[in-house]
């Protein structure tokens, strides 16, 4: 059975539900990347969330969720990262078990913030199948409540108040830009804006190299046979079937970028925003500096989705030889 698709209520209500726990990150302007892009640019930095990335908004909404009993028995996910991070801080706030089931090759940085957090790391093959049936068997043994990084409705329900805060502080805004991975972010993100500003056009920004989102909305269907191969670790999920209704819903676009796109916009963001992101949020710069002709002109929203960046592995610096 799918879930239920979350509507604009159940965002009112999470963020009313994780008002307490979520930081309302600050929107950043910068001149120069205006003129670069020839448009208005307002940056909702989600890298400086709690365990930092938008993540931690779905979370801890699914979490605050939950009834005693239910909670209780923990929670469990699977995750690359950040949503892992998201979720075992949730648990640990609230003071409940969490596990994560983790895909080899995952980002060393990201892991250990997942057990600083208090979480039981599961590890298995990189692939979503092994990530699903290792956290279904976590599921089974430990009585746990699965949150899922994307389909779960608190969780959409959760990610979608990014916007709701940047439509508030910005004003209104001609268009506006997420990444898309799994399409928690950018469904959630779809439901605000049609709610709050339903001429407004969004965009979600996709990886070449992970392209299955585009590849869907032209199927109208869940293309699930592409093997992701991008830097953009957060980005690698496939596309989940409420999200993508969602999207179809809130007549939604996509906008492909390449990885060196994407790193030449991270660059240049920690170049002119001073602020640390990782590539899957530089996406959204790189759909603006590409696809020139959606935004010139135009006031536009970009959310930074995370800063949880590999220090010892910056993607422009040169590698050294073994």
């Amino acid at each position: 059975m799918s879930p239920t698709l979350p509507e604009f209520e159940d965002v009112l209500a999470a963020a009313a539900r994780i008002a307490p726990h979520a930081r309302r990150t600050p929107v950043h302007r910068s001149r120069s990347l205006d003129a670069l892009a020839g448009a208005t640019l307002y940056f909702k930095c989600e890298n400086l969330q709690r365990a930092g990335a938008f993540k931690f908004r779905g979370a801890c909404n699914a979490v605050m969720a939950l009834d005693d009993e239910a909670a209780a028995r923990g929670v469990v996910t699977h995750s690359s990262g950040n949503h892992g991070a998201a979720l075992a801080l949730a648990a640990r706030s609230r003071g409940i078990p969490c596990h994560v089931v983790v895909p080899e090759g995952a980002v060393a940085g990201k892991l250990a913030a997942i057990e600083a957090y208090g979480a039981t790391l599961h590890r298995c093959a990189p692939t979503i199948a092994a990530r699903e049936a290792a956290a279904a068997r976590v599921q089974a043994e430990t009585g746990a409540r699965l949150v899922h990084p994307y389909i779960d409705p608190f969780v959409i329900a959760g990610q979608g108040t990014a916007a709701l805060e940047l439509l508030a502080e910005a004003g209104p805004l001609d268009a506006l830009v997420t990444p898309l991975g799994g399409g928690g972010l950018l469904s959630g993100t779809a439901i605000v804006a049609r709610a709050r500003a339903g001429d407004i056009a969004v965009f979600g920004a996709e990886p070449e190299g992970a392209a299955d989102g585009i590849a869907s909305l032209a199927a109208g269907r869940v293309v699930t046979d592409i093997v992701p191969d991008t830097i953009c670790d957060g980005l690698r999920g496939t596309l989940g079937e409420p999200n993508l209704a969602l999207l179809q819903r809130c007549r939604v676009r996509l906008l492909p970028v390449s990885d060196t796109e994407v790193v030449s916009a991270m660059r240049l963001a920690w170049e002119r925003l001073k602020l640390v992101i990782e590539p899957s949020s530089a996406t959204v710069l790189a759909a603006v500096f590409r696809h020139r002709g959606h935004f010139a002109g135009r006031r536009v929203g970009l959310i930074l989705s995370g800063g949880n960046v590999d220090l010892a592995a910056l993607p422009w610096q040169e590698q050294k030889a073994p």
